[in-house]
Parts: C-alpha cells; structure tokens; sequence
C-alpha cells in the first residue's frame, strides 16, 4: 500500500506522518444519500463487512463524555457491550452536531483517525478476520484502506466484542 496523501485530510496526514501504509479509494458520493457506509461498500464493490463507520457516542460520565465505537456497516454497535468496554455505566448515540464539533468531520465521513479530540476508541475485534478494512478517510466519498493492526495503533483503540 502506498502513503500517499492525495485525499489532504487531517486522517491521511496523520497516516502519512506515522509512516502507515494505507491506499486511497475515491468514490462517488450522492449528495442524497445518508446511508453513507452501504452508499461506500457499493461504489467501491467491497464487502459492507470489510467497510467500518465510525460513531461517536455519549456514555455521559468520565472526561470526555464521548467515546467513539468502529464497527462494520453490516451491523449495528451493541450500546450496551460498548459501554462496558469503555467503562461507562451506559451508552447513547451521541447528537450529530455534538459528533461533528468533536471528531473535526462532518457527519457520513467521519475518520477514527486525527479527529480532533482524543477520544476513548474501539474497534470492533472483527477488523482482525481481515489483512485490510477500509474507513473514512474524513471526508463523503473518500475511504483509507489499511491493515487492523496500523488503525488499532494510529487511533489509540482497544479491541472489543462491540458489533451486532
């Protein structure tokens, strides 16, 4: 895989100052879509398996109150196993403004990767059925392609049971 950073966004430099290999896979994003995941896994012709969301939650408590869970587009994120792998007493979506504000994305290209604030990260155990997965790469229509264990390391995450 190659470093490149032709997509300029705050994940790609991270990557590309980390040293990380990872690949870049433009697509076409319909601005009336908001089923952003399934929308990537098809333009790309890759398995929704394969394609991980990022979703910022609110577990309320603790400095931050936000967490953020990686799971496959396939599934959903179990709230309740996510908040006992972070610790929290419970999970919510957190508000898309709230996701937004935090992470430096906007939402449906929200990156795992250089968000803006650090945040409690875990990845769905999953990722590690695979040599790459893809995910945003920060921006609709533009996902990073990379191996589970580079992503795990350049976004601080701890494996979890957290997908359903």
């Amino acid at each position: 895989m190659a470093g490149k950073n032709a997509g300029g966004t705050p994940a790609t430099e991270a990557l590309s100052a980390a040293g990380i290999g990872f690949t870049l896979h433009p697509y076409t994003h319909h601005d009336d879509s908001r089923d952003f995941g399934p929308e990537a896994a098809r333009e790309l012709g890759v398995d929704e398996l394969q394609i991980f969301k990022t979703l910022v939650v609110d577990i309320g408590t603790g400095r931050p109150p936000l967490a953020v869970g990686v799971v496959p587009v396939a599934t959903q994120l179990d709230l309740k196993a996510f908040a006992a792998a972070v610790g929290a007493k419970r999970a919510t979506m957190a508000k898309p403004a709230d996701a937004s504000r935090s992470s430096g994305y906007v939402v449906g290209g929200i990156s795992p990767i250089a968000q803006r604030t650090l945040l409690p990260t875990v990845l769905d155990e999953s990722a590690q059925l695979f040599d790459t997965v893809f995910v945003s790469a920060g921006k609709r229509g533009l996902q990073v392609e990379l191996a589970p264990n580079d992503l795990l390391a350049i976004t601080g995450a701890r494996w979890g049971d957290i997908a359903r």
